[in-house]
């Protein structure tokens, strides 16, 4: 059986994350998107084609020609956009069955596995309150009869969730599509072709998939991996009089020095560095090459790689990207002084995030001036430089 992976999208909602990364290459403890779920099929399937376009580079850096022992390739979308257009000219045989997935989200296995061993062609669904935001399928004794893209009225509300256990003609079926209202080729045109010439098992999700939609989803996703830590896993080194309440991840080269305080669980990549008298709590994750520096609060945050927080900061429920240097004495703010959620601008409208507590954004090659402070829910985007005791609002 063959995986045909969906991943050349830009992911504009993820902004600035996706500025320098792929969504399906964002790491959670380490390991992005892309590889747990290559971890999943491995047992299912013997080639992956992973579809690209957006920094597709990145994706052939990270995975060559085999994962684990199983076949990967790259197949290239070109000018024709959407998700029929990505398939339509994959060579398959006659006899090949397909799982077809959007690669942005993390699968349970479960679920996967259940489909593939029912011999039913047919996708994962999952009831949900907001159908227009959705591909929604109409059913009979649980076997589609079609599939509508956000619909603008009330219907069934079981939501594509993106993963197609499909015979070959689905890809020749991708190859008469029309172009639909957003001028995209979509894989449901040819799924509601499909569903009248095969019975289209729709299987129901029993367990929870992991998505990232907006970059604080991001938090969550740490959050989730981090509290299934049962115990600690120590790779490098820890000084003397280091105090650690809860369980952490400590990867080759890492080292936590002195007087360093630890509550719950929390993750250090490769040749990190904490140093003296830090405080560090709640789910934090620091990547590789990263450092926090003497006398620094963190709380919640998740911190990529080469990037430093430095003396006397505070830095609490946010994301900072790539290179990045908060310089001595940044303060985030992370709470409205009337107590409602935050929100935040994506794509030039504020969205509420959900959270009442949301510090700051701050994506790749940033350069923070000495005492800078920011708002609650502030972005500063990729190469922001700020001044010295400048507030960012």
């Amino acid at each position: 059986m063959k995986a045909i992976i969906l991943a050349s999208g830009e992911w504009s909602r993820l902004r600035p994350l996706t500025d320098t990364t792929p969504k399906p290459l964002i790491k959670i403890l380490g390991k992005s998107i892309i590889e747990y779920n290559l971890e999943l099929l491995r047992d299912f399937v013997d080639e992956c084609i992973i579809i690209v376009r957006y920094k597709s580079e990145q994706f052939e850096e990270l995975i060559w020609d085999e994962y684990m022992g199983m076949k990967v390739s790259y197949h290239k979308q070109w000018e024709k956009t959407g998700t029929a257009a990505a398939i339509e000219d994959i060579e398959v045989n006659t006899n090949d069955k397909l799982l077809i997935l959007y690669w942005d989200s993390i699968y349970p296995k479960g679920d996967i596995k259940n489909i593939i061993l029912s011999h039913e062609y047919g996708c994962l669904v999952k009831e949900v309150q907001n159908p227009e935001a959705y591909g929604i399928f109409e059913q009979k004794d649980w076997l589609a009869t079609r599939v509508i893209e956000k619909p603008t009225q009330d219907v069934w509300n079981l939501a594509n969730m993106g993963w197609f256990f499909v015979s070959w003609e689905l890809i020749e079926l991708c190859k008469w599509v029309e172009p639909s209202q957003r001028w995209e080729y979509e894989i449901t045109d040819a799924i509601n072709t499909y569903v009248m010439k095969y019975p289209f098992r729709l299987h129901k999700l029993t367990g929870e998939i992991l998505d990232i939609w907006y970059p604080w989803n991001l938090l969550d996703a740490n959050n989730i991996f981090l509290s299934d830590i049962e115990e600690s896993d120590i790779k490098w080194s820890i000084e003397e009089n280091v105090h650690i309440h809860g369980h952490i991840i400590l990867e080759e080269w890492a080292i936590i020095k002195s007087g360093t305080y630890i509550e719950w669980n929390c993750y250090f990549g490769k040749n990190t560095i904490i140093w003296p008298n830090a405080y560090v709590r709640w789910n934090t994750s620091l990547w590789d090459n990263s450092k926090i520096w003497f006398s620094v609060e963190v709380k919640n945050s998740y911190i990529w790689e080469n990037t430093k927080i430095s003396h006397l900061s505070y830095l609490w429920d946010s994301i900072v990207g790539n290179n990045v240097n908060l310089g001595c004495g940044f303060k985030v703010a992370n709470l409205r002084h009337d107590g409602k959620n935050m929100r935040t601008m994506v794509k030039w409208e504020l969205i509420d995030t959900g959270k009442r507590k949301l510090g700051c954004i701050v994506w790749d090659n940033t350069m923070a001036g000495i005492n800078t402070q920011v708002y609650p829910g502030r972005v500063l985007s990729t190469w922001t430089a700020t001044i010295p005791w400048e507030t960012v609002k």
